[in-house]
């Protein structure tokens, strides 16, 4: 690999301390990689920012920065490389550690891009040789005994008999009791064929056509009725679940790589101690963290399902026979004490609600504020964790003893299949209520920030409360998950890398550093490198605008901006801050003759495809959509010449976790506004900013259609994080 001096980056990068010098081995791999894909590939350019970031991380990985502490930040310009140059530097060392690289992205996007272009094409120039697959979540496999039971007839839940073990499922709305129509029948009988020749794997996303979401839910894999005990050899979830275990390198969402940390890790991957971790799209990381700390706990239904379950136990009891009766005993002792205090809890909270000692919005939620408890909480939730506790111990024996009694009495087979999907759901829920109540009423330390509490009611039940067979959700979510993460990963991995586009806010990885847990001084190392593209080629357009957002007459004036903006324009995307926003001003565009495609109206993919086929035809194309198509989406050339931004992007706090960060922040002496809000609006500017270039050829302008970037004294800074653009600004 050509030895490049380090290019100009934002800000320095720190001096290592008197390093070990690398392997010399992984060295020479890395370069003999290099060399055979340069010489491959066929007009061939060398990047030299891509080969600075394969450089940093073989050092970090070679533990030149900290041998202790092998994490790295990199923050990397649109057009870098990141993937190849991860790949680069990653497969070698982990290979030549007996480690397995797990590759983690936030969309699907990235992961086809993986598994279908990039790894294909490093594959064949790679020393060692690596093997590589897509690990996904269960419910993108169909279930093969569901699949053969339904094209058969037999599978329906209207078919079952009202004392089946099946019925219950159904009750607990597990399963599907709407008949097939003609079409779905169709769509089943032509999976099932493929199926059974072996040209289908059973995956949602490899059937050619879409699946109709409604048969899906009825053959999927799920927890509660997927057991690796039954030893289903054609089962397609445990099939691509083995072949990850002969897996060099997996890509994974981080969804389903945080849901296996949190758990412990080691139950889908491998464990963390053999894991080489990229995290592509790492800005996601922390909200997508926050997501498997949270719980959420809709009493009425957790309720039924409970009562459901006690009212056939009977049927358990048939199955096991003599052998089974203590456990059996147990279990009606523990559910003799769950649900009395799951009745409790849900009493208390309906009296303080008709009260109107607890008050929810129009929508139906209210947050504790400060995250306490109100209405004497505390003692029904920690009756409540006990009590779940001592169920879930209960439930674990049982599912041993069914699948003993499967291999001793294979006729009963499918009465035993259904009791352990029954059992596995009632445990699956069993510790929804216990970790759920345990944070719920996990105390907060000094300094520590508190997690988001809150009670959910459908909205019709918000506003009648008189009713008392209404919905109560408890949900608790943690504000902080730095600490988790350091728990889950990062004193655990044997190295981390991770990577984005946008991981810095107002210049800065502070913000970024403090959502992931990650302190100056813990030995992790920083990497800022600009893209390489020609910004100052295109330009950044703030009009004369008479009013700012928050004004009364903002909607009038995008209506009267934004048709003058396209005005002789090609390929148009509009970002709105909105639906309600976006639906208003496309409302009054139509009204003035023009021609758009809006977010909603279509499937993203079907609006790209017409997007796409009218720039071709050559017919100016306009789309419109919110903040998911600030990020992701990848029109490069004509497909993107004029972007315009009705808004910058400040989130109002106004679900229930916005709200608690902004009070913890106040309560801490803090500015919300300026810990919060400012970094995470710069963060999401430049990501929009980003949709405009996607190749080193491509030109284009951004319109602006907010005053308060030249008219607020945070505007410099705003500005001075995004991309060189030229600036065209109008006066104040």
């Amino acid at each position: 690999m050509p030895n490049y001096d380090k290019p100009n980056t934002d800000k320095p990068v720190p001096e290592a301390p008197t390093p070990q010098k690398p392997s010399g081995d992984y060295q020479s791999l890395v370069r003999d990689n290099y060399r055979r894909l340069s010489n491959a590939l066929p007009n061939f350019k060398p990047r030299r920012e891509q080969n600075y970031l394969v450089a940093e991380m073989s050092k970090v990985l070679s533990g030149r920065y900290d041998p202790a502490r092998r994490i790295l930040v990199a923050e990397a310009g649109t057009g870098i490389g990141k993937s190849l140059a991860y790949l680069q530097a990653g497969i070698p060392w982990a290979r030549m550690q007996q480690k397995k690289l797990v590759i983690s992205t936030a969309t699907l996007a990235l992961q086809e891009q993986l598994i279908e272009k990039d790894l294909p094409l490093f594959h064949p120039h790679c020393k060692p040789s690596f093997k590589f697959a897509l690990a996904k979540g269960r419910a993108r496999y169909c279930c093969a005994r569901r699949l053969s039971d339904l094209s058969a007839g037999a599978a329906q839940t209207q078919m079952f008999a009202p004392d089946s073990f099946e019925q219950v499922l159904a009750d607990s709305h597990l399963l599907s009791s709407a008949p097939l129509t003609e079409s779905q029948q169709s769509q089943l009988a032509s999976m099932w064929q493929a199926f059974c020749d072996g040209s289908w794997a059973g995956d949602k996303d490899s059937w050619p056509t879409p699946i109709d979401n409604a048969l899906w839910q009825q053959i999927q894999a799920e927890r509660h009725s997927c057991q690796p005990m039954l030893g289903h050899q054609t089962c397609p979830f445990h099939k691509a679940r083995a072949e990850l275990e002969q897996a060099d390198v997996i890509v994974v969402n981080h969804a389903l790589l945080l849901a296996d940390l949190s758990m412990g890790g080691g139950i889908v991957l491998p464990e963390p101690e053999q894991c080489l971790y990229i995290l592509d799209e790492a800005h996601h990381i922390a909200s997508v963290a926050r997501e498997q700390g949270s719980a959420r706990l809709a009493l009425r239904q957790l309720r039924r399902s409970l009562e459901q379950f006690n009212k056939w136990q009977g049927k358990l009891n048939d199955l096991l026979g003599a052998d089974g009766q203590t456990a059996i005993a147990k279990l009606q002792h523990g559910l003799a004490q769950l649900i009395p205090s799951l009745n409790e809890l849900y009493r208390q909270l309906v009296s303080a609600l008709q009260r109107g000692d607890l008050s929810p919005d129009d929508q139906g939620c209210l947050r504790f504020t400060t995250g306490d408890l109100p209405c004497g909480l505390d003692e029904p939730l920690t009756r409540l964790k006990e009590d779940s506790l001592i169920f879930c111990r209960a439930l674990n024996p049982i599912s041993s003893l069914l699948a003993e009694q499967l291999k001793i009495n294979p006729s009963q087979g499918a009465a035993i299949e259904a009791a352990l999907a029954m059992v596995s759901l009632q445990l699956l829920q069993a510790e929804q209520l216990r970790d759920g109540s345990a944070l719920l009423l996990k105390p907060t330390l000094e300094k520590q920030t508190p997690p988001a509490r809150w009670l959910e009611l459908d909205a019709r039940d918000a506003k009648d409360k008189q009713r008392d067979n209404k919905e109560v959700v408890l949900c608790v979510t943690p504000l902080a998950v730095g600490h988790l993460l350091e728990q889950w990963c990062w004193s655990r991995a044997s190295a981390v890398i991770m990577v984005s586009a946008t991981l810095t806010a107002l210049n800065d990885f502070g913000y970024f550093r403090r959502a992931v847990g990650l302190r100056v001084d813990d030995g992790s190392h920083y990497l800022r490198l600009n893209s390489p593209f020609d910004y100052q080629s295109s330009t950044l357009i703030i009009p004369p605008l008479t009013c700012e957002p928050s004004s009364g007459q903002f909607d009038d004036l995008l209506a009267e901006q934004i048709p003058l903006w396209l005005v002789k324009q090609s390929a148009s995307l509009v970002l709105f801050s909105s639906y309600r926003q976006m639906n208003q001003a496309a409302a009054a565009l139509r009204a003035q003759g023009h021609s758009l495609l809006v977010q909603g109206e279509a499937s993203r993919q079907a609006l790209l495809h017409l997007h796409r086929e009218k720039c071709d035809a050559q017919q100016p194309s306009v789309l419109f959509g919110t903040g998911s198509f600030a990020e992701g989406l990848d029109l490069p050339g004509a497909y993107l010449t004029n972007l315009i931004i009705t808004k910058l992007p400040f989130a109002v706090p106004t679900s229930p976790v916005e709200e608690a960060m902004a009070e913890w922040i106040s309560q801490s002496g803090g500015n919300p506004f300026m810990q919060l809000a400012l970094p995470e609006a710069s963060r999401k500017l430049i990501q929009a900013c980003g949709r405009l270039l996607r190749s080193e050829s491509d030109v284009g302008r951004i319109v602006l259609l907010d005053k308060r970037l030249i008219t607020k004294r945070y505007g410099p800074a705003l500005l001075g994080a995004l991309p060189p653009f030229t600036l065209n600004i109008a006066a104040k």
